[in-house]
Parts: structure tokens; C-alpha cells; sequence
């Protein structure tokens, strides 16, 4: 297999285990939305990524010494944007509702998550082969997820569950869109760290943690800093539930969510130049796929009616259209 494949297959392999990190969110019992997300966030963006990065980077202090302190400083910039982009999806998905939210969120991720890389870094690749298929593919996302929300709409309004505030949440929703590419961006510009930590022995597929755990951690600042809020806020912290068995969901979250990225930053790394450009919509695309998957095999989608879910299969289908199109630019 070519090794540009390779990394195709575990982008989609980080992207069905980002598609999955909620599920274990629906069996938490007893404790407060914003008590288990900070058990995730703890999780998922410190204790896993700190541990993988201290395993497969040699002298990480040494590779953020060499790197000096200008690109650690613009990788955390773009972590804390990814992280309140984090915040404001929550916002923008009780506004609009989820399947409206997740689809205007994700389609303006996957747009400019990847052509921002692509137009500063590889700007002569827009006009050739590679960048006409992630262009059509980028477009063919947006039709597809267009097409998921609609069927989220119908769903919604077959439950009954009330409109109102578009605008506002349409204004949410694509600021968290905006702000979340900051992940893809510290991909892209944090590039001079992943190359430090191979000068230093690490694995050319395992050099972009050490990017990742910048970035990651002072997301964490913004995700921890707003559950705190809630928490002192709505004074839940203290209410009683298993807390052993709502840890260990909340740890199987934090473990989808963070190796979802880790295979994410295995792969495209092995997809050549543009990897940073086509393996984003490649990983936002399979989220959605596998995420609509499980809300089915869920029974979210019990009582809503067979027009939404025409719509649903439409949009899934276009998906894995784009997903075959932007794929084709992974070739040499």
C-alpha cells in the first residue's frame, strides 16, 4: 500500500474515534453537564497527551528549547482559540439545535481549517491537481452537510423542540467554526516543533504530539475555566452520583477524543505536503459520518419521519462522495 494511503486510512480511523468520543457521555449518571466535561477535558487533553508525548518524544523539554519561545507561543495561541471556539460550540448547538449547529460548525472547521494552511503555506498547489480536488471536495462537504442538517431541522420539528435566536446562534456557530480551525492551524504552523522533536529521536509519524500537547493544553485552560464557572455558578459540584463509574466514562471519552487526534497527526503526516490541507476535511467529513452513525444505532432518530431521514442518508452519501474526492489528492 502506498504510504500516502496509509495515512488516509488513519485519518479516517482518528476521525471515526472523534465521531464516537460522546458516546459514553450518554450513560453518565447523576452528574451535571459541566461536571463531566471537565472530567473529560482533564482526561482527554492532559493526562493522555502528556503521557503519550513523555512515551514517544525523547527530551521533550529539549524540543521545545530548540524550538524556542516564538512558535510555542503561536501554537498555544491557536490552542486557545481552538479552545473557546470549544466553548461556543456548546453555545451554538443549544441555539440552533444539533443538527443544525453541528453542521454550520463543521463545514466552516473543514473549509477553513484547510485552505488557510494551503493558501499560506502551499499557495502554488491551490491551481494544481491536488488543490482542485480539495476545493471540490470542500465544496461537495458543505452540499453534505447542508443536507444532515436539513434532516436535523425535520427531526426537530417533529419532536416539537421550539426554534428561536437564529441569527445570534448562526452568529455562535460560525465563530466557533472560525476559532476551532485553530487545531488545524497549530498543525500546520507548529510544523517547526514536529521537525525539532524528529531532530531529537522521535518518529517521523509520532513527531506531531509534541505540537499537539501545546496546543492542547492551553485549550484546556479555556474548557477547564468556563466548567469551573458553570460549576460555582450552578453550585454542582458536590451532587451526589457514582463518581467511579462517571470517571471512567469520562476517562473512555477523554481516550476517543484525544487518539482520535493522535491518528489524525500519524496520518497526515504520512499523506505528503498537503497533508496538513487534505487530511483535515478528511477527518471533520468522517466525524460527521460516524457521529449521524451512532445517533441512529442511539434511537435519536426514532420519532423523526421518513422525510428526515431521506435527507439524513442523502447527506451521508454526499459525505463519503467528498470523502472519495478530496481523497483522490492524497495521491503522488
Amino acid at each position: 500500500m502506498n504510504l500516502n494511503w496509509a495515512g488516509l486510512l488513519l485519518v479516517a480511523l482518528g476521525g471515526a474515534m472523534q465521531g464516537s468520543f460522546a458516546l459514553p457521555q450518554k450513560f453518565v449518571r447523576g452528574w451535571a453537564w459541566e461536571k463531566t466535561w471537565l472530567a473529560y477535558s482533564i482526561f482527554g487533553m492532559i493526562v493522555f497527551p502528556w503521557a503519550v508525548a513523555a512515551a514517544l518524544i525523547p527530551d521533550i523539554g529539549g524540543v521545545y528549547a530548540s524550538a524556542g519561545a516564538s512558535i510555542l507561543a503561536r501554537t498555544a495561541l491557536f490552542g486557545l482559540s481552538w479552545g473557546a471556539g470549544s466553548v461556543l460550540f456548546g453555545l451554538g448547538l443549544a441555539r440552533m439545535g444539533m443538527a443544525l449547529g453541528f453542521a454550520i460548525i463543521m463545514s466552516v472547521i473543514a473549509t477553513v481549517g484547510s485552505l488557510v494552511p494551503m493558501a499560506a503555506l502551499h499557495p502554488d498547489q491551490l491551481s494544481t491537481r491536488r488543490g482542485a480536488y480539495l476545493l471540490t471536495g470542500l465544496a461537495i462537504v458543505v452540499v453534505g452537510l447542508a443536507l444532515c442538517a436539513r434532516a436535523g431541522i425535520l427531526r426537530e420539528r417533529s419532536s416539537g423542540a421550539p426554534a428561536g435566536g437564529v441569527a445570534r446562534g448562526l452568529v455562535i456557530c460560525i465563530a466557533s467554526g472560525v476559532l476551532s480551525s485553530g487545531m488545524s492551524f497549530s498543525y500546520a504552523f507548529g510544523e517547526p516543533i514536529a521537525l525539532e522533536a524528529v531532530r531529537h529521536g522521535a518518529g517521523q509519524g509520532n513527531a506531531s504530539m509534541a505540537t499537539f500537547v501545546v496546543a492542547v493544553s492551553a485549550g484546556f485552560l479555556i474548557n477547564a475555566g468556563y466548567c469551573i464557572h458553570l460549576l460555582r455558578r450552578n453550585a454542582t459540584w458536590g451532587v451526589p452520583a457514582p463518581a467511579g463509574v462517571n470517571a471512567g466514562r469520562a476517562a473512555a471519552m477523554g481516550a476517543l477524543w484525544f487518539f482520535g487526534f493522535f491518528f489524525y497527526g500519524v496520518g497526515y503526516r504520512r499523506m505528503g505536503e498537503l497533508g496538513d490541507s487534505i487530511g483535515w476535511p478528511l477527518l471533520m467529513m468522517t466525524t460527521v459520518l460516524v457521529g449521524n452513525a451512532w445517533s441512529l444505532l442511539t434511537g435519536e432518530w426514532r420519532k423523526a419521519g421518513p422525510a428526515a431521514l431521506r435527507y439524513l442518508a442523502a447527506g451521508m452519501a454526499v459525505l463519503l462522495a467528498a470523502f472519495a474526492v478530496t481523497s483522490l489528492g492524497v495521491r503522488p
